[in-house]
């Protein structure tokens, strides 16, 4: 380059530094300072980025612990390999796994639900999704009427979009709010004002409240199923932003849903707090339903414990992501107070279980039945009216939807067929039953959209018009 010759990015490009927000500044030093030569070569070291890791040219092996049973479940299986094979030549992948209740979510190469993928040293926002720490937690109330603690729990507990008003959040606990005011993924105050509207929430879709007894035992016991709610989707969203901008400059091959944030950076260290403090909130939020219930019925609380099944586990510089798959390693869980829980649908038994780490399972079982089909196919493939379905699937149990609306993709024909979840779990090898809760009642959400505000007010402006 000639003396006193302007230098610009495409310059900058052609001496192989990839563009990025740093170069506006370079280009000013460099030119006020008129770096040529080795002094050129010398300045622009700091920036020199190391090259683009490729994906893996094959898949890595991964555990399969799922079979099909019949031509459907065929279909699904042939899927969630075909996904998962695509997803095992990310670069930073080492390990991973499958399990009986996996079914495809999203473009191939996306982690299918009931999924394990083994990282080092890397955060993927994308392979636990926007439910972080979906989770599942149960108290054992002793001998109490199930009807009655159903009944409380119905009472106290909020299902469908948004969060509760003023007069009725629960007290938002101070050391939590210190965490969120302390990470800088959470401490904006949209994030924090989700945090408080949405303790003692559960959302929508398969998320559930869920009464029944012991089989051991005969005691009463409740068991809650949902996420993070909103806390939780807004720091993914914020995760993939970033990590997205790792994966164009670490790994641009890499697809985008498999995006991640080194661990070693000040970006992964404040992403891996922040999900733990969501987890803590997502444990609180659990524990002032339960509470509550206990509260209103004046009882005792005899033993509770819980389980994320839809959260990112470390274990050295190994960080295992489960999207939809419970852990049996105590290791991954710092808190841990007893057996593990699995559900599979509102007319089966809470599976309670507990069970050792293999080579094939990788300290992890089954979270549920899963699906065959979309809630779309599935509605599609029911005759008869809503109330008909209804009746005949919940038959002997009380079933009730918050919304007071049936959703019928929640019923347990949606759902794989139990048996054969339970009979895959004993044959790979992942967890032993140790109780069961039968069911009583449960409450979710029900098809909440039907009646949903905004759909009211539009019905009612095409009324006034007319």
């Amino acid at each position: 380059m000639e003396t006193n010759t302007k230098i610009t990015g495409k310059d900058l490009i052609n001496l192989g530094y990839r563009q990025g927000k740093w170069m506006q500044e370079a280009l000013i030093y460099i030119n006020e300072n008129q770096l040529q030569g080795n002094a050129l070569q010398s300045y622009l070291e700091q920036y020199k980025l190391p090259d683009p890791l490729p994906l893996h040219s094959k898949p890595l092996d991964f555990s399969i612990n799922i079979k099909a049973e019949n031509e459907l479940e065929e279909d699904n299986v042939s899927k969630v390999i075909n996904s998962m094979q695509t997803l095992m030549k990310t670069p930073t992948l080492v390990n991973g796994a499958i399990m009986p209740d996996a079914c495809p979510t999203g473009p191939d190469g996306t982690i299918p639900v009931g999924g394990v993928a083994v990282a080092k040293n890397a955060i993927h926002p994308g392979m636990h999704s926007a439910d972080i720490c979906c989770s599942v937690m149960l108290t054992d109330f002793g001998k109490v009427n199930p009807k009655d603690v159903l009944n409380a729990a119905h009472a106290n507990t909020h299902f469908g979009p948004g969060g509760r008003d003023r007069n009725t959040q629960f007290r938002f606990p101070k050391e939590l709010l210190e965490a969120f005011e302390n990470n800088y993924f959470l401490k904006d105050q949209q994030m924090i004002q989700a945090a408080r509207a949405h303790l003692g929430t559960q959302g929508d879709g398969n998320h559930f409240l869920f009464v029944g007894t012991s089989k051991k035992t005969g005691n009463t016991m409740l068991v809650t199923h949902h996420g993070s709610r909103g806390p939780g989707a807004r720091l993914y969203t914020k995760g993939m932003k970033i990590a997205e901008r790792f994966r164009k400059i670490l790994s641009p091959e890499t697809l985008k849903q498999n995006a991640w944030i080194p661990f070693d950076t000040k970006e992964g260290q404040g992403y891996w707090q922040a999900l733990q403090t969501i987890r803590q909130w997502t444990k609180t939020n659990h524990e002032v339903i339960h509470n509550s219930v206990a509260e209103s019925l004046e009882i005792a609380i005899e033993n509770r414990y819980w389980n994320e099944h839809n959260f990112v586990f470390k274990d050295g510089d190994l960080f295992y992501h489960a999207k939809g798959a419970t852990p049996l390693d105590a290791k991954f869980m710092p808190d841990i107070t007893g057996p593990r829980l699995i559900p599979l649908n509102m007319s089966e038994p809470v599976l309670i279980v507990d069970g050792a780490t293999t080579k094939t399972n990788l300290g992890f079982a089954p979270h549920g039945a899963g699906r065959n089909v979309s809630r779309t196919q599935h509605r599609k493939s029911k005759t008869g009216s809503i109330m008909q379905i209804f009746k005949e699937e919940t038959r002997g149990l009380d079933v009730r939807f918050f919304s007071k609306e049936i959703d019928i993709t929640e019923l347990p024909s949606a759902y794989k067929n139990a048996q054969t979840v339970r009979n895959q779990m004993e044959e790979f090898g992942l967890g032993n039953v140790i109780d069961e809760v039968l069911p009583y009642g449960c409450i979710m959400a029900g098809d909440w959209q039907k009646n949903a505000p905004w759909r009211v007010k539009r019905e009612k402006r095409r009324r006034n018009k007319s």
